[in-house]
């Protein structure tokens, strides 16, 4: 996620921290100033890193659940509203995302349990709900708060742990798009409370309901794409007319492509047409600041680019790009030489494409380009 910085990595995942958290802990600074002075403010400081501390491991729950069914989690990014776990690739399974879903909110049950033992079994509800108030037991008031996590984090909605909770039982009678759809649906229904009570009550519901809507509205996309992905193949959408680079152009050349053509990813070949690298714009005008305009693209390219054949299933290619991050698959033929790229932009329009077809336009076949058909 971009705007945010590493300060760790453990069991294999890197946890990140947005600017914009800072903002908060700026701003909670200043507000618990006003009401208590120095003390009071450095207080809610370490009250808020106490929080995300418990959010942080709510967030590894998710990931060691994952990492049982060999699905590895990248890295864990904390904003304002939350931390965020991001899975390599979506549990195959119903069962699987039950179990990965509950297990962030377990953890904050077992970190309330553990409080309110340390506190001699006893925590009054009244004072638990008093967590802006700096004036309030600081155990008491880090217990209400997992509480909260627990019961804010259960709503059955994208993108909360219940959405996904009440996606995996649904998938067990209905269709994963299907089951998305409805937990996104409501989601986004959700989303739109928020915005109306944050008119009138907190600001900050505003912020935290267009994050809501557009994490259900790309949850339901994905689980869209993922639905049709299994009825095409790799080479039904990869793009197959692009401009391919040598070993030997240099910076300059790729720079010449670049403004001659819409591409923003460009290929560099072997002279036996097989994939050595990808040299993205971004590559381009880095390396044309850095080393200039006469140095060759060998050094610049990307070479963790992954391949895949034209004739697996476009959901595996699909896969590929979620697990890597890269900004392509290369698409390939039996042969090992490169007859086309997978792109994020290529998936979105063929999306747009399925969308705009009626059904009596469209067939399903095993091989070849996305077809249109004309019935007479």
């Amino acid at each position: 996620m971009t705007w945010s910085f590493s300060i760790g990595k453990f069991a294999g995942t890197v946890v990140r921290i947005h600017v914009t958290f800072f903002l908060l802990l700026i701003w909670i600074w200043f507000m618990h100033y006003r009401i208590g002075g120095a003390a009071a403010a450095w207080e809610g400081v370490a009250f808020i890193l106490a929080i995300f501390a418990c959010v942080v491991l709510h967030e590894f729950g998710h990931a060691l659940a994952a990492r049982r069914y060999g699905i590895k989690t990248p890295d864990i990014t904390l904003l304002p509203i939350g931390g965020l776990a991001r899975l390599e690739r979506m549990p195959e399974e119903p069962g699987q995302e039950f179990v990965i879903a509950v297990a962030g909110p377990m953890v904050n049950v077992v970190i309330a349990a553990i409080i309110f033992i340390g506190l001699g079994g006893w925590a009054g509800i009244e004072e638990m709900m008093q967590v802006e108030n700096p004036r309030a037991d600081f155990l008491v008031r880090l217990a209400g708060v997992n509480v909260f996590l627990v019961l804010f984090n259960m709503i059955p909605a994208f993108p909360m742990d219940g959405g996904r909770v009440l996606r995996a039982l649904l998938a067990t009678r209905l269709s994963w798009a299907r089951a998305t759809q409805i937990a996104a649906n409501i989601g986004q229904g959700l989303a739109f409370l928020f915005g109306f009570l944050g008119l009138f009550y907190n600001p900050l519901l505003i912020f935290i309901a267009i994050f809501v809507y557009l994490a259900a509205a790309a949850e339901a996309q994905t689980a869209q794409i993922r639905d049709i992905s299994n009825s095409l193949l790799t080479g039904d959408v990869m793009v197959t007319e692009f401009a391919a680079l040598d070993r030997s152009s240099t910076i300059a050349e790729a720079i010449d492509r670049l403004l001659a053509t819409t591409q923003s990813e460009f290929p560099v070949l072997d002279p036996y047409g097989r994939l050595e690298g990808l040299l993205t714009r971004n590559d381009m005008i880095v390396a044309l600041k850095e080393t200039g305009p006469n140095a060759p693209v060998v050094g610049a390219m990307r070479t963790d680019i992954p391949v895949i054949h034209r004739r697996q299933s476009l959901i595996e290619g699909f896969r590929l790009m979620q697990e890597k991050a890269v900004p392509a698959v290369a698409v390939v033929d039996s042969d090992g030489r490169l007859v086309g790229l997978l792109t994020h932009e290529t998936i979105g329009e063929m999306m747009m494409v399925r969308a705009a077809m009626p059904d009596a336009f469209r067939i399903r076949r095993p091989g070849g380009r996305m077809p249109f058909v004309h019935r007479s």
